[in-house]
């Protein structure tokens, strides 16, 4: 009994260590995201939607990038698990090697082609426009931005999260504050309007790539990162990564894809609806960021727990880990349907924009805890096994062969408005559950890597 509450309290300490940071660093960044949206929102909707639109795309980066992220958090967890030093130190170079080159890919297809990518999402001239100006500048952010990721990982998993909490809220200040500044022209600057508000965005990735640089280097000692212990490429262990990466890699990038249709559906609606979905964009956010530590702890200490060939651990602790997921969705969907009335009054947008975005919010707080739940589950629980192609084809059949069909009949065929389109294309997220906790139950993900 005492042994069992000592579990208990460990395991508590061990995921408040890992979940808190990443969740207090997840919602100050929704939230400065919010104050930084609506100091845009004041430009009118053609700059909302812009930068919405850009930020999709840029979002299929990020995506890409989350997904070497993954594969290097499962590897890295379950090496810990296993003290096994030197293939921790392998798995994180190759992973920031892997990083940097996708980097370099998409800020080349940005720099070369940025107003086509913009086309594919509007037939509104000047909303492409728009977004063409703010992608060529952000993606100057895109290597910094690498790095930033891949050391991150690298501290959670040694339950140094509190040092990416620290350089978030810097990079989230920082970034707000350079917005302010050069968006309206504040403190001496000119105003820059949307131009002002990508190069504010590059600024604050390099100062947080450039602090998570200090703290790497500071903690060496302390993560047994010193390079002695480490092996540049072990090829034996590459099949391995490979197998894990690539469906990571496919299962996001086809993911971050089907999303990228959606903003195109959004797009072709119209500018205000377009508008309004990305209105939305910071309070979903805010929501999902505030429970993004679970899922991150989820594959974390499941992982570790693998790794240590303990089974049992891993598949309780996992069942815990959703509970928390499920009842802080359930009261955070409560709270945003109260809010949301108050949130959209302070965007300068017309009526219209605003009553479309309150039924959105509506539809994405009914949706949210199936959302939560595959955020923990497919995110973070399976994939710790290693099993990552088992949430490939999860999420390629639920958004490709349930949530794109659907979108396009609702917007194209049926003619819905957009929160019906999006409520009916949403239904993707029901179906990827259902497969998750199917496969959760038969215990086939729970692998020990070798």
């Amino acid at each position: 009994m005492m042994q069992r509450k000592t579990e208990e309290q460990e395991f508590q300490k061990s995921l408040v260590r890992i979940a808190l940071p990443v969740a207090l660093q997840s919602l100050l960044q929704s939230s400065f995201s919010m104050v930084d949206q609506v100091m845009i929102g004041q430009l009118g909707s053609v700059s909302i939607a812009g930068i919405g639109i850009a930020g999709k795309f840029a979002w299929i980066y990020s995506v890409v990038l989350g997904a070497v992220s993954a594969a290097a958090g499962i590897m890295l967890a379950q090496y810990i698990g296993q003290n096994n030093v030197r293939s921790f130190g392998s798995s994180f170079r190759r992973n920031l090697v892997l990083s940097l080159a996708i980097a370099a890919g998409f800020w080349l297809l940005c720099a070369a082609a940025a107003f086509r990518l913009m086309s594919f999402y509007t037939k509104d001239v000047q909303t492409c426009e728009t977004a063409t100006v703010y992608l060529r500048i952000y993606a100057w952010s895109f290597i910094p931005m690498a790095v930033t990721s891949i050391v991150s990982v690298l501290l959670r998993c040694t339950e140094h999260a509190f040092f990416p909490l620290i350089a978030g809220i810097f990079g989230v200040a920082l970034n707000t504050g350079l917005n302010y500044a050069l968006i309206f022209g504040k403190w001496g600057f000119s105003p820059m309007g949307v131009r002002g508000a990508a190069i504010a965005s590059v600024i604050a990735q390099v100062g947080v790539c450039a602090l998570m640089m200090v703290f790497l280097f500071g903690s060496r000692v302390k993560i047994n990162m010193r390079c002695n212990d480490c092996e540049k490429f072990d090829r034996q262990s590459a099949p391995q990564f490979v197998k894990i990466l690539m469906p990571v890699l496919v299962c996001e990038f086809l993911w971050s894809a089907g999303e990228n249709v959606y903003a195109a559906i959004y797009g072709r609606i119209g500018t205000d609806a377009c508008a309004a979905m990305t209105m939305t964009g910071p309070v979903q956010g805010i929501f999902i960021g505030t429970l993004s530590g679970l899922a991150q702890a989820a594959g974390i200490l499941t992982g570790k727990s693998l790794g240590n060939g303990d089974d049992d651990k891993a598949y309780a602790d996992s069942k815990r880990l959703m509970r928390y997921g499920l009842f802080g969705a359930l009261l955070l969907s409560v709270l945003l349907i109260l809010a949301a009335p108050a949130y959209v009054r302070i965007y300068n947008v017309s009526g219209t924009v605003r009553a479309i975005c309150v039924k959105i919010l509506a539809v994405f707080a009914a949706l949210a805890p199936v959302k939560v739940c595959n955020m923990i589950l497919g995110g973070g629980i399976i994939r710790s096994g290693g099993k990552t192609d088992y949430v490939m084809w999860i999420d390629i059949i639920g958004t490709w062969l349930f949530g794109v069909p659907l979108g396009l009949f609702a917007a194209f065929v049926l003619r819905f408005s957009i929160p019906y389109v999006y409520m009916l294309l949403s239904f993707e997220e029901v179906v990827r559950l259902l497969m998750s906790l199917a496969i959760f139950r038969k215990r086939g993900w729970m692998k020990r890597l070798e």
